[in-house]
């Protein structure tokens, strides 16, 4: 089954469509130059009320590795999903202090791009188009390159990821203006979402059957 990340929860309306919708991951964006930005408190906060079932994510842009592993040691984030120029010596590091696991974000233009997604040192890679929250869809030609299992984020929306699941078939999605009006996240939007992949997913199994 393909997972399914909300990614920049802020407001508890946000907290509340996610406890009905139950995604794989939630993600609380700690990088202050954005929108959907969270401070630690707000985050715990968030934590505290999200379904225990939801695994959170937090999103950081080169950030200290001790700001992320105490967010991690103290249970506020299950996940760190990196996307500034974090190198593999960063992550190394970030998983010699605290062994939870790493998603690395990488932009996605060429094959190149994908080479290198695909031998980070990373737990997982996450594709996208830009620095995130951008709207912006990736060439899904080049996200089909992928050896390893991956997110794929950039410009989904409802009514294009079904045709991403189908496609590529990729382990995750991560999503956030592509379930936003007006800024803000929409519970209707959301739930779009989570339906059209399932619906994708039972359109391949019936493929496979045949």
């Amino acid at each position: 089954m393909t997972k399914i990340k909300f990614c920049g929860l802020t407001r508890d309306e946000d907290i509340r469509a996610a406890n009905r919708l139950l995604p794989d991951f939630a993600g609380l964006v700690f990088a202050e130059k954005s929108r959907r930005y969270v401070d630690p408190e707000r985050a715990r906060e968030i934590r505290e009320k999200l379904d225990r079932r939801i695994k959170t994510v937090g999103v950081f842009v080169n950030a200290d590795i001790s700001f992320v592993t105490e967010l991690l040691r103290d249970g506020v984030i299950d996940i760190a999903q990196l996307h500034g120029g974090e190198d593999d010596a960063y992550i190394r590091e970030l998983k010699k202090v605290v062994d939870r696991p790493v998603i690395k974000a990488f932009r996605i233009d060429s094959e190149t791009d994908i080479l290198r997604a695909g031998a980070g040192a990373a737990d997982m890679a996450l594709l996208d188009s830009g620095t995130g929250g951008t709207g912006k869809r990736i060439d899904w030609y080049l996200a089909d390159m992928m050896t390893r299992p991956y997110f794929l984020a950039g410009g989904l929306t409802p009514e294009n990821v079904g045709d991403a699941v189908m496609t590529l078939h990729p382990f995750a999605l991560d999503v956030s203006s592509g379930i936003e009006t007006d800024g803000h996240k929409d519970e209707k939007k959301m739930a779009a979402f989570m339906n059209a992949v399932r619906d994708a997913e039972r359109k391949t199994e019936k493929g496979i059957e045949k």
